[in-house]
């Protein structure tokens, strides 16, 4: 079985990272824009929230990963793109009102599945083991949610939904699979993506959830 080939993949994985993780940013900024003009909160509010959203989950990977300062504080482009997607989301508010529940919860999922593949692409860069490398790929798709749901002062979403950190975790494994198996970065990083937003999508559409104890 061939082995993981950090170094001579570098540009490629490189590049996977960075567009997923400004596509992740922009679909998490607009979402957690939304949430936050839901929520009631005004322009300031949305724009906090946008951002946390967006970056909070990248920024925590990259802490833990030692990448420090953080992509999302070291890019200029992060929080210009993040300002940018919650302040047009802002503006055109009037066109977020009547958007389906579902409809925000695609979006969720598209960026939940951007994320985990960024993440586990980035700590595979670091070359850190492929276990470890697919909790930071689940963190990084959750990290920002969680922080934009303390601060909408509700239960975080990766606690009230059964089949969330699970589809990330799933989609990382995906991608590790994919590049122990030779697929080069970029393919392995959609077919984990698709896994992980199908996943996602179908456990919402057949409210499929994960075992509970009995009698609690």
């Amino acid at each position: 079985m061939p082995t993981l080939s950090i170094s001579k993949t570098r540009p490629n994985v490189e590049a996977v990272i960075w567009a997923a993780d400004m596509a992740g940013t922009f679909v998490f900024a607009v979402e957690g824009a939304v949430s936050a003009m839901r929520g009631g909160l005004d322009l300031l509010g949305v724009m906090v929230v946008s951002f946390v959203a967006a970056l909070g989950g990248g920024v925590i990977r990259d802490l833990l990963l030692g990448a420090t300062p953080p992509s999302a504080i070291r890019d200029w482009r992060y929080p210009a793109l993040t300002f940018a997607a919650g302040l047009l989301t802002f503006l055109f508010h009037s066109l977020a009102q009547p958007v389906p529940d579902l409809l925000v919860t695609v979006v969720d999922a598209a960026g939940l599945a951007l994320f985990a593949v960024a993440g586990v692409e980035k700590a595979l860069l670091f070359e850190i083991r492929p276990f470890v490398a697919m909790l930071m790929g689940t963190v990084t798709g959750v990290g920002g949610g969680v922080i934009r749901d303390i601060l909408l002062a509700r239960v975080p979403l990766v606690l009230r939904a059964d089949i969330y950190a699970t589809a990330a975790f799933f989609g990382a494994l995906v991608v590790i699979v994919a590049r122990r198996a030779g697929v080069p970065p970029g393919w392995a990083a959609v077919v984990g993506g698709v896994a992980c937003f199908a996943l996602r999508m179908m456990a919402v559409v057949f409210g499929w959830h994960l075992p509970k104890a009995a009698g609690w």
